[in-house]
């Protein structure tokens, strides 16, 4: 559905954007849970969605988008960036910061192959004195 905007007297008025739909909170849960084991890391609600933040820099931010698919996005090495934009859904590569990706977060996701690639974000986002304490899967 396409916005339209209107003038209401000395006020905008944007009409036909469709309602972002909250995230399950079994998935924001899980996602805590992830997190939880992570030094430093502090949940916000934002504009849209929960991020997790370290110091100043986002870990991660899921959140439903307007076309009421849910995502999650977070940070990622060069060579995983290439790989989220060639693989396709559910992974994607975003379009702002050169590191960010994602994933479409639904019934299939696989919560374990997530925790890594959060734990990967935190340690790229994280300061060494934290990132160094986290064991990485694979590691």
């Amino acid at each position: 559905m396409s916005a339209a905007v209107s003038l209401v007297g000395p006020l905008c008025q944007i009409v036909g954007v469709p309602e972002r739909p909250d995230v399950p909170l079994e998935w924001i849960e899980r996602l805590r849970a992830v997190f939880a084991d992570l030094p430093e890391c502090v949940e916000e609600d934002t504009w849209t969605g929960v991020s997790w933040q370290v110091g100043r820099a986002t870990v991660a931010h899921v959140f439903g988008g307007e076309d009421q698919l849910f995502r999650i996005t977070f940070r990622a090495e060069p060579a995983e960036v290439m790989a989220f934009r060639h693989l396709g859904a559910p992974y994607f590569r975003a379009s702002w910061g050169r590191n960010v990706v994602g994933l479409l977060l639904d019934e299939s996701t696989d919560w374990t192959e997530l925790a890594e690639l959060l734990t990967d974000s935190y340690c790229l986002q994280a300061p060494a004195r934290l990132a160094d304490v986290v064991a990485r899967p694979g590691a």
